[in-house]
């Protein structure tokens, strides 16, 4: 298993080894301990999702609000994905920046997302499995997101306008320099 720091340090890529033979393959993928090692504090998932999509579904950008904040280990079972992570911690030097990868299970990439960081992904293939663990069970109360579209964000969907599939939810988000629901670069959210 490798742990790979992307362009914003905090969101880490996982590449995990994948032993294969003519009957299929094994792949270890999570490990609490190698994980916590690398990022150099504890991690307590406690919920597992699991999603099915269809090509051109975008679901996000989201995220919960402190204390309700969520730490996200995503990966595709099934198919490939667009997974974006970015950066609403006000004060960080990668502010409003993004982290775009694809996810598929053909190279079973996982991303890592620390709290403090809004998630999206966009579906590129039919009947997607996306599944992901969270540290913190989902509260309504605490809910937020950010418009997929901000222009400030530049993010590229890889998917024309006309291909994406969105929940009312998701279509009616506000630009991040918009909101005041943040949060703050420095503070420790796991404590």
């Amino acid at each position: 298993m490798q742990f790979i720091r992307t362009e914003i340090p905090d969101v880490v890529i996982i590449e995990p080894t994948v032993h294969g033979d003519s009957r299929g393959y094994f792949v270890e993928t999570f490990r609490q301990d190698k994980l916590e090692e690398f990022l150099g504090y504890k991690i307590n998932f406690c919920q597992d999702n699991e999603s099915k999509s269809s090509k051109g579904v975008l679901r996000g950008l989201h995220y919960q609000l402190h204390p309700a904040a969520q730490t996200k280990l995503v990966r595709v079972i099934q198919g490939r994905v667009l997974d974006v992570a970015v950066d609403i911690r006000k004060n960080s030097p990668t502010f409003g920046k993004h982290v775009a990868v694809e996810l598929s299970s053909e190279n079973k990439r996982q991303m890592l997302l620390p709290r403090g960081f809004a998630h999206g992904f966009v579906v590129l293939e039919d009947d997607t499995i996306f599944a992901y663990k969270v540290d913190n069970y989902y509260s309504p109360q605490n809910d937020r997101g950010i418009s997929f579209d901000d222009k400030d964000l530049n993010i590229d969907w890889l998917l024309d306008a006309q291909e994406l599939n969105l929940s009312a939810k998701d279509t009616k988000q506000p630009l991040l320099k918009d909101t005041n629901d943040l949060f703050e670069f420095g503070v420790d959210y796991y404590a």
